[in-house]
């Protein structure tokens, strides 16, 4: 009979001793700075070029028109009043029906006369389907989006397109935003200084006289001519005219501007802190024609 063929010994195999595992020190992670935004210049109230500085980083987001909308819908949503009729509106009534035979509708009629009430079709009858004070118009919108709508928002006051868009006429050789120095802040300061005398103070005056300097006049006159007589309903019910947005003044003092702005057609004013997304682009249109302040604009790098 043949051989069997043995198979080959194993070779003991020596038990390894386990590696020590050696303390890996934890490498910093080094923060990273903010990145620096486009230059910009700065004027001063006679409208010229002082000097020039750096935009925050948030001017550097990218633009998200989907979102801006989103946001402004969601905001316009939030603040709408619930409203609708009183619950026993039309029913106020004594009332009945005369039954069949009398050849007439079988409707509610008055017990004291022949008058159809109640029922929608007739007339003084309760409405079909009113609105119901109970419905919520609320929309949500979460977080995150919100904010980089508001980022975004900002970011479109930089391009000059989007601004021509929106309507504003604005000098192509000033960048945006226009940022003017720090002593804007104080020309309600500086007219009581100018006029000692409180009958001859002219606020509104003083801050068109910038305004010219810096070669917005255009744009004032744009929303004076823009005023017109809205169409429907809304003309008897206290809201009459629409006109035009102007231009937003953000300033880190909102009392001490009060005086000089508010009067300016289409012109509003708000601190860094009260900026909204539908101050930033009305309607959901981004670019509005915005002037900050170099104290304002520093807020906006926290």
């Amino acid at each position: 009979m043949p051989e069997e063929k043995k198979a080959p010994a194993k070779k003991p195999q020596s038990k390894k001793t386990p590696a020590k595992k050696t303390a890996t020190k934890k490498k910093k992670v080094a923060k990273k700075k903010p990145i620096s935004g486009f230059k910009v210049n700065v004027y001063s109230i006679e409208g010229e070029v002082k000097h020039q500085t750096d935009l925050p980083p948030v001017f550097k987001s990218e633009y998200r028109p989907d979102l801006i909308r989103r946001a402004v819908k969601a905001s316009r949503a939030n603040r709408r009043q619930p409203y609708g009729p009183m619950k026993m509106a039309g029913m106020q009534h004594a009332a009945s029906q005369w039954g069949k035979g009398r050849g007439v509708a079988r409707v509610q009629r008055m017990t004291q006369g022949r008058t159809a009430v109640e029922s929608p079709p007739n007339v003084g009858g309760r409405r079909a389907h009113p609105p119901r004070p109970e419905k919520d118009w609320s929309q949500k919108i979460n977080k995150k989006e919100k904010r980089k709508a508001l980022a975004s928002a900002l970011a479109a006051l930089r391009d000059p397109e989007l601004v021509s868009k929106r309507g504003h006429k604005i000098n192509d050789e000033m960048t945006l935003p226009i940022v003017l120095e720090n002593d804007f802040e104080d020309l309600s300061d500086i007219v009581v200084d100018k006029y000692p005398d409180e009958t001859e103070r002219r606020y509104t005056k003083e801050a068109l006289e910038i305004l010219n300097n810096l070669g917005l006049d255009g744009e004032i006159q744009r929303v004076v001519d823009g005023k017109h007589i809205r169409a429907g309903r809304g003309k008897m019910r206290g809201r009459k005219y629409r006109k035009p947005k102007g231009i937003l003044f953000v300033v880190s003092n909102k009392e001490g501007m009060r005086k000089c702005l508010t009067n300016i057609p289409g012109v509003e004013v708000s601190t860094p802190k009260a900026l909204n997304i539908e101050l930033l682009a009305p309607g959901g249109d981004a670019g509005r024609l915005t002037i900050f302040t170099e104290a304002a604009l520093k807020e906006l790098e926290v």
